[in-house]
């Protein structure tokens, strides 16, 4: 596709770009995942496995255990918004990414436990940290986007990164 009159940016399909993007959040987002979750089984005192990731029978919330997989998810949300921000830096492919990584996230854990994912609590959490993570995500990127371009005498000189 080719720049249209009264568009903004190219919109050209660059699939490379798009598929180095997908592999770096999910790089990235997992990442600081295991790190926080690592904090996380310092302070309960449990072993550090995969299944505080990818088991959704380890997110409740009756033992200090299941509570800090459930901050360590919440807190990685923000985190994930960053890497958006870092990494996609387009308010309008927010949610785009975010929805990719849970869908990704969701056959990843459907993989891992033999079994399509049935708690409530997980689907409750996957669905606030998505939330958090796209709207975050959005508002960095928004207020990137939204930068004042400068104008006046000292701007001629300068060029404008849009």
């Amino acid at each position: 596709m080719v720049k249209t009159a009264g568009s903004f940016r190219n919109t050209q399909w660059d699939p490379i770009l798009l598929i180095s993007q997908i592999v770096a959040m999910q790089a990235v987002v997992y990442t600081t995942l295991g790190m926080i979750m690592f904090f996380m089984d310092l302070l309960a005192g449990a072993n550090h496995t995969l299944d505080h990731l990818f088991q959704y029978h380890e997110i409740h919330v009756f033992d200090l255990g299941g509570r800090l997989v459930i901050c360590a998810f919440v807190l990685n949300s923000f985190v994930a918004a960053l890497a958006l921000w870092f990494i996609v830096r387009r308010t309008k492919l927010c949610l785009d990414f975010t929805c990719t990584f849970h869908l990704i996230h969701l056959i990843i854990c459907w993989w891992y436990n033999s079994a399509f994912p049935t708690s409530f609590s997980w689907w409750l959490l996957n669905a606030v940290c998505g939330v958090l993570m796209c709207v975050c995500g959005e508002f960095m990127c928004l207020k990137t986007e939204l930068r004042e371009i400068p104008v006046g005498y000292s701007a001629l000189n300068q060029r404008a990164d849009l």
